[in-house]
């Protein structure tokens, strides 16, 4: 009898302790967008490789990674990941508008929701907020331009699409390079795709008979302008500053490339800081509710070591 009713208890103890490791389980869905070009090409790389580390550093965490080629299927996936239930949701929006009400059900379920990059149109709905500083992006690019040319030059520049964050980096540069004396002969849309970016860079090449720098806001651009120059045959133009962090132009800058000394951050990875920081509050309880802005950082051939993912598409 007592061997029994020792069993029993031990039987218990385990129960309550399988009971216990249930409860403690957490889920977070990490809903982002498809690769379509470079830069998102990077985020579910860091995405995917974050869900791996999270998941061996807490062993009660389930990682689900959704990718979605457009919003429309990014609000059914939402609603999908909802219907199985989660504890916190990390996403980057495919855009503003047309998620915020998708996301809104999401916190409505009581879930902690984590908004990366591309702010809600309603940012009361998130608890904690992610992105990187577009504003700092296009004002340490003008920075440098400025110190570079402290007697002036010719410059064009190569803008992303018509929206926010656009503005933000514009306005960033334009006040690095107040006060300078350099010259901006055209500002175009590039529409963040290297093909634009080679078009508007081979119109300026065509236009302009002298062409001192040129700086770009996306770096997938700068691919293209790159090209442009090249074919060109022209050896006017000195250097082109970027920006976002591909590893191709963080290697450039690495190896000391005349053509790319520099590069802006606006990492990809971005996504698995907000990831680790959603972790934290799920089970460290650590206070991460707010919003958590990654410094532009100017990389140089001095610290592009620390920057430089091989692995990584973007």
């Amino acid at each position: 009898m007592k061997r029994i009713v020792a069993g029993l208890a031990a039987l218990a103890v385990l129960s309550a302790s399988g009971f216990a490791l249930a409860q403690d389980k957490k889920v977070m869905a990490v809903s982002i967008p498809a690769a379509d070009h470079g830069w998102t090409g990077g985020v579910v790389y860091h995405a995917e490789r974050e869900a791996k580390l999270l998941e061996e550093r807490y062993p009660g965490l389930d990682i689900v990674v959704k990718t979605s080629p457009d919003g429309a299927s990014q609000a059914n996936a939402l609603e999908d990941l909802t219907a199985q239930g989660i504890d916190a949701l990390v996403t980057l929006p495919h855009n503003s508008d047309e998620l915020t009400d998708p996301i809104r059900q999401v916190k409505d379920g009581g879930v902690f929701v984590t908004v990366v990059d591309r702010a809600l149109s309603d940012p009361t709905i998130q608890d904690l907020y992610v992105a990187g500083d577009n504003f700092g992006l296009g004002k340490h690019a003008g920075e440098y331009m400025k110190e570079r040319m402290t007697e002036g030059g010719d410059i064009v520049v190569i803008r992303g699409l018509p929206i926010v964050i656009d503005e933000e980096r514009q306005k960033g540069f334009d006040e690095g390079i107040a006060g300078s004396k350099l010259n901006v002969l055209d500002r175009q849309f590039g529409n963040w795709s290297r093909d634009d970016a080679f078009k508007v860079m081979q119109d300026y090449l065509a236009k302009y008979p002298k062409i001192d720098a040129v700086w770009a806001q996306d770096d997938d651009m700068v691919v293209g302008i790159l090209e442009a120059i090249e074919q060109s045959g022209r050896s006017d133009i000195q250097f082109v500053v970027g920006g976002a962090g591909m590893k191709d132009m963080i290697k450039r800058v690495q190896d000391g490339d005349k053509m790319v000394p520099v590069d802006v951050l606006y990492p990809p990875a971005m996504i698995a800081t907000a990831m680790d920081l959603t972790a934290a509050g799920l089970f460290d309880q650590n206070p991460v509710r707010g919003n958590y802005v990654l410094d532009a950082t100017l990389v140089t051939q001095e610290n592009a070591a620390e920057f430089y993912y091989p692995d990584s598409p973007f």
